[in-house]
């Protein structure tokens, strides 16, 4: 995730201030210092650092934190506080129009930050809180983004109003509304067209779709990855156009996230989302104290659960959860508990929400996969294909796994047949632990919450 770095830095810099005693107003200064230049690195604005420096450092020289018990503790509590201030204190809901009355929503952003995928993102998103979305394909300038539009909203569930390429965007949104209004929808998405760079013909299209049509929400998304880039490109476009809130998409990259700690600071303007993957359904609602916990390595207990909610089959999690009581849990259930780890998008990023596991041992984690370069989940994947190779029985059954059957799941898995034996013997020792977990009590295990 962004701010792997950043975390990481912030953390050494809180791990020292925590060793000591007391503080002096030499060693707020120091801290503070490593602080902006972390804030730094992470492509933060400039203007932006120096005014969140002075408003900590202010705060943290008060004569209540140096003479408190546990100075270094209030030190980080005022640092969050004020990471929470700069992303805009309060979450942002986007605002839909009373009643039956047609929500029309303008997206804009430059080529490349993810406009089209988000606009079907938001869709879906909209479909589980019982609207009607009406997806608006107007990006008529750039190859194949109609087509684009079209797959992912089918895969929402969502429909599609097309003009194809030959009729003007502003008439295409006119058109877009008289059909809603004879189709029920309730809330129109608008995909515009995005350039290279910010360019007049651009923004007088947008401004022209406004003036033809009521627009409710001009919201826009940013690329995180872009870094400072990004925040001047929303300065911009808000300026030109007026925009109502912000998007930001890859932050679940290799990305110094200064975008997401610098926008709102900079446009004046609200993050509502925040892209968290490539998948349809990684959009996330953006919690300011939750990014700020998740940057101090403090986790993100609560997005971690609705993750949970969402994402987990209720019914076979509480089946799960008896196997493990009785310690009946075979290699069928390992495939499950997999699966369902992967639809709440893998190891790492569970990892990064769990207090205390954030920062660098995230990053540890992330920085080893397959496909995500991240080695925990591609042993797993290695683990699946094994499991692949067995027999239904043998799944069931584990006991069964003789030299001979270990031999034939090895080459059908295309592994070592020492690799096979390792991994029935962690099979075999997690069962060990798992029971000795659910028993609790006299042999100083725990029971498991379910």
């Amino acid at each position: 995730m962004a701010f792997e770095s950043l975390s990481e830095k912030l953390q050494n810099v809180f791990k020292n201030l925590k060793r000591k005693g007391r503080l002096t107003e030499a060693d707020v200064k120091e801290a503070l210092k490593e602080i902006k230049r972390a804030l730094l690195a992470a492509d933060v604005s400039f203007k932006v650092v120096r005014n969140f420096i002075k408003t900590v450092e202010e705060r943290s020289v008060g004569a209540d934190v140096m003479n408190g018990l546990n100075p270094g503790q209030m030190v980080v509590k005022i640092v969050n506080e004020e990471l929470v201030n700069l992303m805009g204190s309060e979450t942002t809901e986007i605002q839909f129009q009373p009643g039956k009355a047609i929500t029309v929503i303008m997206m804009a952003g430059l080529q490349g930050a993810g406009k089209t995928t988000t606009a079907a993102k938001l869709a879906g998103i909209f479909t589980k809180k019982g609207k009607k979305p009406l997806l608006v394909a107007g990006d008529i300038y750039r190859p194949a983004a109609i087509k684009q539009l079209e797959v992912n909203a089918e895969k929402q569930g969502v429909e599609v109003f097309s003009m194809g390429d030959q009729v003007k965007p502003p008439e295409i949104a006119k058109a877009a509304l008289e059909y809603a209004n004879k189709n029920n929808n309730d809330v129109v998405i608008l995909d515009t067209a995005g350039r290279l760079h910010i360019d007049e013909d651009m923004m007088s299209e947008l401004q022209e779709i406004k003036d033809t049509i009521t627009v409710h929400q001009t919201i826009l998304v940013i690329d995180a990855m872009t870094g400072q880039d990004a925040v001047n490109v929303a300065a911009e476009f808000n300026e030109k156009i007026g925009l109502d809130g912000v998007i930001v998409t890859k932050l679940d990259g290799d990305t110094r996230g200064g975008a997401a700690l610098s926008v709102k600071a900079v446009t004046g303007k609200p993050i509502l989302y925040v892209g968290m993957g490539e998948k349809l359904t990684d959009l996330e609602q953006f919690y300011p104290e939750r990014m700020a916990s998740r940057i101090l390595g403090m986790g993100d207990v609560l997005s971690l659960i609705e993750k949970a909610e969402a994402d987990i089959d209720e019914e076979k999690a509480k089946e799960m959860s008896k196997k493990l009581k009785k310690a009946q849990f075979d290699f069928d259930d390992f495939l499950e508990s997999t699966k369902q780890m992967k639809n709440m998008g893998g190891l790492g990023s569970i990892m990064g929400m769990l207090p205390g596991l954030g920062g660098g041992m995230a990053k540890g984690m992330k920085n080893l996969s397959e496909d995500e370069t991240d080695q925990a989940e591609k042993n797993m994947g290695r683990m699946e294909a094994m499991i692949y190779s067995m027999t239904p029985e043998e799944r069931r059954n584990p006991d069964l796994l003789n030299p001979s059957r270990k031999h034939r799941i090895a080459k059908g898995a295309g592994v070592d047949i020492a690799e096979v034996n390792r991994m029935v013997k962690q099979f075999n020792e997690m069962k060990k632990m798992m029971k000795t977990m659910t028993k609790g009590g006299k042999r100083g295990g725990f029971k498991l919450p379910f």
